[in-house]
Formats: C-alpha cells, sequence, structure tokens
C-alpha cells in the first residue's frame, strides 16, 4: 500500500477503518493528524467511535466530531492508530516523548491492531538510537525508582515543564526519561525495569503493532508485521 502528499500517512491509515469500528486514538503530532482525517471522513458519514488516549486527544476528537467512549463503555476495540518516537525493523517502538505511554499502551492492549504513524526520520536499527527511554512511575516510589534504575544502567531524569515544575501526566504520574544506549535485549530490560516497585509502565511497546504507515517526504509505505 502507498500513498502520495504531506497527509499521506494519514490517509494510508484510513484504509484500515471500517465503517461501525471502535477506534483508539493516540497521541502526538502524527496521531493528531490521523484523528483530523479520521473526523473529516466521519462529517462525509463514515460511522465511528473513538477512544482517546489523552486529555489532548479527546479536545481534538471532539473538535472534528468524533463520538467518544470510554474504554469501559467500548471494552475490545478493533484498531488503535498512534505515533512512536523510535520503530525497529520487527515493528518494536519506543513511544512516550508525548508523555501519555501508559494510556497508550492500555488501549493498544484493548485492541485487536494496533496501526503506528511515523516520519522516516523514527526508524532505527536498534530501540534506544534516540537515547531515551521513558518511565511513568508513581510518585511516592520515585526515589526508589531512580535508583533501581540508574543501577540497570538507565540514567533517569525527571521530566518537566518549561517552568521547570513536575511534568505530570493525564494519570497525575512522573515521567523518568531514562537515558539509554542501543537495547541489546528490550524484553529482558522491559522486565526488568516492570519489576521494580512504583514503576506504572515504560515506553517500550514490544510485539504490539500489526503495521507501520511510514512517511518519507512525499512518499508512504506501509509495513506489516
Amino acid at each position: 500500500m502507498s500513498s502520495e502528499g504531506p497527509d499521506g500517512s494519514a490517509q494510508a491509515a484510513l484504509e484500515f477503518v471500517k465503517d461501525g469500528a471502535t477506534l483508539g486514538l493516540g497521541t502526538g503530532r502524527a496521531a493528531t493528524a490521523f484523528v483530523r482525517a479520521l473526523g473529516a471522513r466521519v462529517r462525509e458519514g463514515l460511522a465511528v467511535r473513538g477512544v482517546p488516549t489523552s486529555e489532548a486527544t479527546a479536545a481534538v476528537a471532539r473538535e472534528v466530531g468524533i463520538p467518544l467512549l470510554s474504554l469501559e463503555e467500548a471494552g475490545s476495540l478493533d484498531t488503535t492508530f498512534d505515533g512512536a518516537d523510535e520503530v525497529a525493523p520487527r515493528l518494536d517502538v519506543i513511544k512516550g516523548y508525548g508523555g501519555a505511554l501508559v494510556r497508550e499502551k492500555i488501549v493498544a492492549a484493548s485492541s485487536e491492531r494496533l496501526v503506528i504513524l511515523v516520519g522516516a526520520e523514527k526508524l532505527v536499527a536498534t530501540l534506544g538510537e534516540r537515547g531515551k527511554l521513558p518511565v511513568e512511575v508513581l510518585a511516592f516510589g520515585r526515589p526508589l525508582c531512580e535508583r533501581r534504575l540508574a543501577g540497570l544502567g538507565c540514567r533517569p531524569v525527571l521530566r518537566t515543564n518549561d517552568d521547570a515544575s513536575t511534568y505530570l501526566t493525564d494519570n497525575g504520574n512522573p515521567i523518568l526519561d531514562c537515558a539509554i544506549e542501543p537495547i541489546d535485549d528490550p524484553p529482558a530490560l522491559e522486565a526488568a525495569i516492570l519489576a521494580i516497585p512504583g514503576v506504572v509502565g515504560t515506553g517500550l511497546f514490544l510485539g504490539m503493532a500489526d503495521a507501520v504507515v511510514i512517511q518519507d517526504g512525499e512518499r508512504v509505505e506501509v509495513r506489516r508485521r
């Protein structure tokens, strides 16, 4: 499958949408472009419902007229559409630079299919090449999480807002952005991080993406697992 033009990735992703579907709506620039393209189809008569992964995405979806459900109301979803910060050759990804990693993973895991939209600059040979892995933690457990992450070779830095206040996710939790090297064994690192008391979730999405829509200039390519 291929498509042309600056919005080609969103248009190509729409080919995965069936009338009557319940969709997970991701967070970030690529996901927002998809939500806006989906809204245009809804205004033309496409019947879908969406489960947003963040308050920001919910606001955009309402703006463009996409009916929304809670995850409890939706139950199982058909497809989730989301962006990513790194995509490795086997379609494992790192997400979370936008701060919605835990809700994104929950919605993706509730879906029959996960479709990732990225620009070609997000493609990497090995996960971790961009040097950052977000980890959401409970505020109470942050000191322990910082020590244990450092012990794993991850160098955690508390994410802050522009005014130097602590960044909090929509879940009310801080994020530790771990400075990392390319990851030799992503499943082992994921398991080790999740074993730390106080960790809510990581930006590693392993074995979850079914397709990746890649925009490279004017050209769009779809890779499937």
